[in-house]
């Protein structure tokens, strides 16, 4: 499913696979690991509009959701976590 930066979902992980900005800001970023083929998450969304702070890597920074609906994403499936079992001791 393809979408864009700008429309991914917090905590949702997804893998870049275009950056349509102008050359100059895609060098930026790719300087802090977001190129195609690495996976990016929005850690949050800025009040009405305003920029999402992104992860990728170990590199978290700050970007204009107007950028961010210019790279394109690959979603990835959310890993399903085990239920955690606790072990109760008899009494």
């Amino acid at each position: 499913m393809a979408l864009n930066l700008a429309q991914l979902q917090t905590q949702q992980p997804a893998r870049v696979r275009t950056v349509g900005t102008s050359a100059e800001l895609a060098q930026r970023l790719a300087a802090l690991g977001l190129r195609p083929g690495r996976e990016v998450e929005v850690i949050r969304r800025g009040w009405l509009g305003g920029p999402l702070q992104l992860k990728v890597g170990g590199t978290e920074f700050m970007l204009r959701r107007s950028e961010a609906a210019l790279i394109e994403l690959v979603a990835q499936p959310v890993a399903a976590t085990a239920p955690s079992c606790v072990a109760r001791a008899a009494t």
